[in-house]
């Protein structure tokens, strides 16, 4: 052992070396990444540790309450109960929990185990069917700290229970939350509208508004949707720090409250639309009844002010429950709205256009007598029918045309008021079109197109609801661009008495008879009467606005050419409504109501008032397919508009019936009873407010 030479160390130094090469490789890189990550990228990795440290919760505004004139509530929130678990607050033992869980589906009704929740059958709050359990593993495995909904909108004493054993069940709770709910429902649903969740194509923008899909709603049809952004309010926010589970440790900052959204109030008066509502059912079903068919299955019954546009009542038939919409909007229900050919979705009273007929004639009239093309004293000769050339361009030879009168023995001598209070279709197809030496120039579709816009057709009427339409004023460029084709003699007839592409609104007609009644003033129709605040405050008042006076403003275009080849306006020459005009109108409408088509419904009313009768033939896709569409014998829409009192208006009503037939027999006993049912209620307030 002594004599043995000491160890040698037969490592290679370059063995070594490199080892230590590596090893300062590896601590190289990992002081390189320390570097990037906490000097370099400092600011990008504290806020992602700062953003998983807090958690923004969004704070939901409760959304304003809609009123009719009167005060009677039309829209408000009511509190929701909804059952709730949080699963971290759950006992340990899980025989406890399952005992929870078997007494809360005893109470609830709602099966402990149902359903798996699974990427084709995901866990949807309040919608999704999923027993407890399954609900509560979805909690745990998502958010143990936060409650989920086990089930929803739960009676009142339910709740009651539920928070009454709160001790013997940790973990579940009641969770309230505003609904809507509408007390007036069907009555006023195509006024009001409904909510439904943030469309998903919309969810972008509704966010950068503070509102959070899958929770907050929105107005998807009515004053709900026009008014979206005054209601909704303004969501607040409150910042707090979470720990990895998300469990709230503490506030970080004092929350922002949310700010509730505006009230309305509305021009319409709830019992004036019940009144309408009531007369326009009654009536339908009656003809319906009497004619032992559903040959009637819509119709509208409109009230406004003519010398302010406040609207008093707009009823659309048939209409919807919005109240079924509170929670969810049911899909079985939805598609059954959207499979009935009578829409009911639709606001038919805005949103419908349709053939105006008889009712149109106040504009041939208004424009034959300002553009001189008759006299109010002429005697114009109404046969059952006339013949004229139809031509589609100047030199074109034609072909003999008939036009028919409503009256199959004709009407002989009429001048003009009664030719207006008869509804005489051969006196307004000579006005419209000319015939012969008797009215050697007609008013012609140029002319009879800016007065037809001058009274409020072809044009949004401005109502504050989202679905309203501008119907058609046809004219040459129109037909060229639409069928391909010029536009003929005939053509200009036809629209001369609201037929052929004539399409309008019932309210643009009660719009125009409205603008006659006011003495030539066009007033935009409004819903709105005033914005409150939380406290009943004015915030903004109701206004009337005129949109002109026909007999004032130059809304009335001249042209260089009125005949079939087009029109040419003048730039610059315009012409207003001589009040004489207006005058001789009122009259023949008010004759109408005396001696011509709505004396025999009138009779008996000590109200004095004026009106307009339409039948309006039609032919769309229902009709034609029940084979209704017969050349000379088509279904017709009754139409009826009238104002009241004469002398100084203050109601006017429109009634319309889809497929009704005589406007005078169907629309004509509507708007009377309308009428009645406005100043008998006009009597009730006089007398509660008298001392």
């Amino acid at each position: 052992m002594n004599g043995s030479p000491p160890p040698e160390n037969h490592v290679d130094w370059k063995r070594i070396f490199s080892f230590g090469i590596v090893v300062a490789l590896i601590f190289g890189i990992y002081i390189s990444r320390l570097f990037t990550l906490q000097i370099l990228q400092s600011e990008e990795w504290t806020a992602r540790a700062e953003d998983n440290r807090t958690e923004t919760y969004n704070l939901q505004a409760l959304r304003g309450i809609i009123y009719d004139r009167n005060g009677t509530v039309l829209a408000r929130n009511i509190p929701s109960y909804n059952v709730t678990i949080t699963t971290s607050n759950l006992p340990d033992d899980p025989g406890a929990v399952q005992e929870i869980f078997r007494e809360l589906s005893e109470l609830i009704n709602l099966p402990v185990n149902q359903e798996e929740i699974t990427l084709e059958n995901p866990y949807v709050p309040c919608i999704s069917n999923h027993g407890i359990a399954q609900i509560a593993e979805y909690g745990e495995g998502s958010t143990p700290f936060q409650a989920v909904k086990v089930k929803c909108d739960v009676d009142e004493v339910v709740a009651r229970v539920v928070q009454e054993k709160a001790m013997d069940w940790p973990g579940v709770g009641i969770e309230i939350e505003p609904i809507r709910e509408y007390p007036t429902g069907a009555t006023t649903a195509n006024i009001v509208g409904f909510l439904g969740p943030i469309p998903a194509a919309q969810e972008e923008a509704f966010r950068a508004q503070g509102l959070l899909p899958n929770r907050d709603k929105v107005g998807y049809a009515g004053v709900e949707l026009q008014f979206q952004d005054l209601l909704a309010g303004k969501n607040g926010e409150w910042m707090v720090e979470v720990d990895v589970a998300g469990q709230v440790m503490r506030g970080l900052q004092a929350p922002v409250e949310p700010t509730s959204g505006y009230n309305l109030r509305l021009t319409i008066d709830t019992r004036l639309q019940q009144a309408l509502t009531a007369i326009l059912e009654r009536e339908i079903n009656f003809w319906n009844r009497y004619l032992n068919t559903i040959r009637s299955t819509s119709g509208v019954v409109i009230a406004l002010n003519p010398q302010t546009g406040e609207v008093l009542a707009l009823v659309s038939y048939p209409t919807y429950e919005n109240n079924r919409m509170a929670r969810f909007i049911p899909a079985y229900y939805y598609n059954q709205l959207i499979a009935d050919p009578a829409n009911p979705l639709l606001n038919h009273a805005v949103g419908d256009v349709l053939p105006a007929g008889s009712v149109f004639k106040l504009v041939t009239a208004v424009g034959a007598l300002n553009e001189g093309v008759v006299d109010p004293e002429q005697f114009i000769t109404t046969p059952p029918k006339i013949t004229i050339t139809e031509k589609y361009f100047a030199n074109d030879p034609g072909r003999e045309r008939d036009f028919v009168d409503w009256n199959e023995a004709g009407f002989g001598q009429l001048n003009f008021v009664g030719g207006l209070s008869n509804s005489s279709n051969v006196y307004f197809y000579k006005l419209g079109g000319g015939y012969q030496d008797e009215v050697p120039e007609g008013l012609g579709i140029c002319r009879l197109t800016t007065y037809a816009k001058a009274l409020g057709y072809g044009e949004y009427p401005g109502i504050e609801l989202p679905d309203e339409e501008k119907g058609l004023v046809p004219d040459p460029k129109w037909k060229r661009i639409t069928h391909g084709e010029g536009w003929s003699t005939g053509d200009t007839y036809i629209a001369s008495v609201g037929q052929g592409y004539v399409l309008a609104t019932p309210l643009q007609v009660l719009m125009s008879a409205a603008t006659i009644a006011n003495d030539g003033k066009l007033m935009r129709p409004t819903l709105v009467r005033e914005i409150l605040d939380g406290e009943g405050n004015t915030v903004q008042a109701f206004s009337p606005e005129m949109k002109w006076d026909i007999t004032k403003d130059p809304v009335i275009q001249e042209f260089y050419d009125t005949t079939i080849r087009g029109c040419e306006p003048i730039e610059g020459q315009t012409k207003t409504v001589e009040t004489w005009v207006i005058d001789k109108v009122q009259e023949g409408m008010r004759r109408a109501v005396t001696h011509g088509t709505l004396a025999k419904e009138f009779v008996n009313v000590d109200i004095a008032a004026a009106g307009k009768t339409g039948t309006a033939e039609y032919c769309d896709q229902y009709a034609n397919a029940k084979n209704l569409c017969i050349p000379g014998n088509w279904p017709s829409h009754a139409w009826t508009v009238a104002y009241a009192p004469y002398d100084n208006p203050e109601v006017a009503v429109i009634a319309f019936v889809y497929n009704g037939g005589e406007g005078a027999s169907v629309a004509g006993p509507i708007v009377r009873q309308a009428i009645e049912a406005y100043f008998q209620l006009k009597a009730i307030d006089t007398a509660q407010a008298a001392p």
